[in-house]
């Protein structure tokens, strides 16, 4: 006899933390960036949540934070996640993010996607859907 499966428990994502050695600067850069408010701060550790209810953003600061490099490189630090946001027009939401605190990184593997540095040098990607 098989047993019946248990049923699933409700599990929704509701935050991603993003290490880093800087959380406030962090916070500030993407609340520019996303137009989004802080909504918890305690120190070394900032949480913003998305207005429209998305998934939100958190920020942990790490005494021994190591910056990823872009692209990667053998034996540099690897990234382990990048965001990917979605926008309708390429070159302004490039604009916007510089203007907020990003750089644009030096190689771009694709025309329809552009990689840029967070304050922290997260790569994260805007793209065109």
């Amino acid at each position: 006899m098989v047993n019946a499966p248990e049923a699933a428990p409700s599990l929704r994502l509701a935050t991603v933390c993003i290490d880093c050695s800087d959380a406030d600067a962090m916070a500030d850069f993407y609340g520019r960036l996303l137009g989004w408010e802080v909504t918890f701060r305690t120190p070394g550790w900032v949480l913003m949540r998305d207005p429209a209810g998305g998934t939100g953003l958190s920020f942990q600061a790490e005494p021994g934070y190591r910056a990823p490099v872009w692209p990667e490189q053998p034996g540099q630090q690897e990234k382990m996640l990048h965001l990917d946001i979605k926008v309708e027009d390429l070159d302004v939401a490039v604009e916007h993010a510089v203007a907020s605190g990003a750089r644009l990184a030096e190689y771009q593997p694709q025309t329809r996607v552009r990689v840029l540095l967070d304050p922290a040098d997260h790569p994260f990607c805007l793209f065109l859907d």
